[in-house]
């Protein structure tokens, strides 16, 4: 029962943070002032503050995973006012928050591996709550992916040493996973084992314009990506984070199909081929918080990335080992 132990306290640290934040959108010394609207500075990855890091490839066998985290900050004022629609990982408490869902997701993923995930000024709740994909693309691009392409770009030149790597992202990181695709070189994404893209969507523009992004197909497949979204019923799903969406994949059983798995005895996990989405049958996720009355809502999008650990941790392992054998024969 490991994974549902982990998964009630990683969730209930989260839940807890997000009832505060409202609460705790306190001001702070601006460093950019833009049309009234407050953008934090950009962070410099050489600073060690920047980064959590965890290497417990001990034997040289394992893979570097570059992880990057969700959405964890309100809207908040500077001290004269001026809204801001970024995290500040300067501030430490915005680091702090990030680090309750990166050091949760580092228990797993970094089992056997060398773990890196940067903070970032990634964009806020109230931003993706505009459900206005211009303005979350615009809020995301012109800040939280510039942070989160220099951090690759600092992690592959001072960190990875050529070795073979992971990408991997929640929600808004998962988006980030996605967006990293397109614009990492080929001798690059030679490299990688796999993408795992928990709780966001894969467009008919992302694979028509990047046809290198393909579908993991089974569990051992690499070079692929994972994708997933979880839902109650497919009348759930939303549009912010699921669709229009190309690929899915079970991540209990491996399959691209409806053939159910079953997880942790009681649970049942169904992938369904139209929407592109997993049907979760048996799992209570009614102490999952209403953000904004936009997730968490008949989706069980909190619960992405722990529900699944213990199939995500062990299947981290066999790609890497598969992607070391096939890299071996030739």
């Amino acid at each position: 029962m490991f994974f549902l132990r982990n998964l009630s306290l990683y969730i209930s640290l989260w839940l807890s943070a997000l009832i505060l934040l409202p609460a705790c959108r306190d001001s702070h010394s601006p460093t950019s002032n833009i049309s009234g609207v407050f953008v934090p500075a950009v962070p410099e990855y050489s600073d060690v503050e920047m980064w959590t890091i965890v290497r417990n490839d001990d034997d040289g066998i394992g893979a570097d995973v570059f992880y990057v985290p969700s959405t964890w900050e309100y809207d908040w004022r500077t001290p004269d006012g001026l809204i801001s629609h970024h995290a500040d990982p300067s501030r430490a408490d915005h680091r702090a928050d990030m680090s309750i869902e990166i050091d949760g997701i580092a228990d797993y993923m970094a089992d056997g591996n060398n773990f890196y995930s940067p903070y970032y000024r990634h964009i806020t709740i109230d931003s993706w709550a505009t459900l206005n994909e211009d303005t979350i693309n615009r809020r995301y691009h012109d800040v939280a992916f510039v942070d989160v392409k220099n951090a690759f770009d600092y992690f592959i030149r001072n960190f990875n040493n050529g070795r073979p790597f992971i990408l991997a992202g929640f929600s808004q990181g998962g988006k980030s996973v996605v967006e990293l695709l397109k614009v990492i070189n080929e001798d690059t994404r030679g490299r990688m084992v796999a993408a795992y893209v928990m709780g966001y969507k894969v467009t008919p523009e992302d694979i028509r314009n990047h046809p290198y992004i393909t579908a993991a197909r089974d569990s051992v497949d690499t070079g692929v990506v994972v994708c997933y979204n979880s839902v109650a019923d497919v009348k759930y799903v939303k549009d912010v984070v699921s669709t229009p969406n190309v690929m899915c994949i079970n991540p209990v059983n491996w399959h691209t199909d409806a053939t159910p798995a079953i997880l942790n005895d009681t649970i049942t996990v169904t992938l369904d081929p139209q929407a592109n989405v997993l049907v979760v049958e048996g799992f209570d996720g009614s102490y999952l918080p209403n953000i904004l009355d936009i997730l968490n809502v008949g989706d069980y999008h909190g619960a992405e990335p722990w529900l699944y650990s213990e199939c995500l941790r062990k299947n981290i392992r066999q790609r890497t080992e598969s992607f070391r054998m096939a890299k071996s024969r030739r």
